[in-house]
């Protein structure tokens, strides 16, 4: 169960009533609120941020298959499940056959998000997510044209840990793998992106408002990104 809110943050080189966040003395950050924290208080906010399976279809690398009875909204919460099934067609990923042995939900913004001179997003959730053999949630972002940028910005896959990784090419990913505590609670996950140089982006990784690990996005910058 998740839930969620996106900030984008542009520096200004200037005094002006703007938002909370400093980098420098001179160089202030000013925040919009893309997605908010009211993102799934009824299903009218969530239909207007929101859709239902992958932008791109109900397939993608393992053995789920996405359908929308497997998305509810709870109080509050997005609540995602999984069901065992039989008699699916099989799926097709990189010219493979794929058995289809589960039935899924997931949930893309409909807000494409690109980084970019000077500017980052805040990437905001809190998430009660299983660690159970053989489940696999993610809360990630991956390019809208081609591959990578992909930043899993939390990745839960089934070994009772929680994996924060970065995709700079299939061989070249920075991946951090950590102990989840108590995965019946929920847990806020925070992931700062900004622009570092003009060109990669400096992604931090935060768990429970703690820093967890810090890792770079080479040539990411100005690439849009699906959630």
């Amino acid at each position: 169960m998740h839930r969620l809110c996106v900030r984008s943050w542009a520096l200004l080189f200037a005094i002006a009533a703007i938002a909370s966040l400093c980098s420098a003395a001179v160089v202030k950050a000013a925040s919009k609120v893309i997605i908010p924290e009211t993102c799934f208080d009824s299903q009218a906010d969530f239909d207007k941020y929101f859709g239902v399976n992958y932008p791109w279809g109900t397939d993608h690398n393992g053995a789920a298959r996405m359908d929308k009875s497997q998305v509810a909204l709870v109080d509050g919460t997005l609540r995602h499940t999984a069901k065992r099934v039989n008699g699916q067609k099989d799926a097709s990923h990189g010219g493979k056959a794929i058995k289809i042995k589960y039935l899924s939900g997931t949930t893309y913004a409909k807000e494409h998000f690109t980084v970019t001179k000077g500017g980052g997003f805040d990437f905001i959730g809190e998430f009660r997510a299983t660690t159970a053999r053989g489940t696999w949630p993610a809360f990630w972002l991956t390019a809208v044209d081609g591959w990578p940028p992909e930043v899993d910005m939390a990745e839960w896959k089934g070994s009772g840990k929680i994996s924060f990784n970065t995709f700079n090419t299939s061989s070249q990913v920075a991946a951090l793998d950590v102990q989840y505590p108590k995965p019946d609670d929920f847990h806020k996950i925070r992931c700062e992106i900004r622009d570092e140089n003009g060109r990669d982006l400096a992604i931090k990784f935060f768990m429970d408002d703690k820093l967890v690990t810090t890792q770079v996005g080479k040539g990411f910058l100005g690439k849009a990104m699906y959630l």
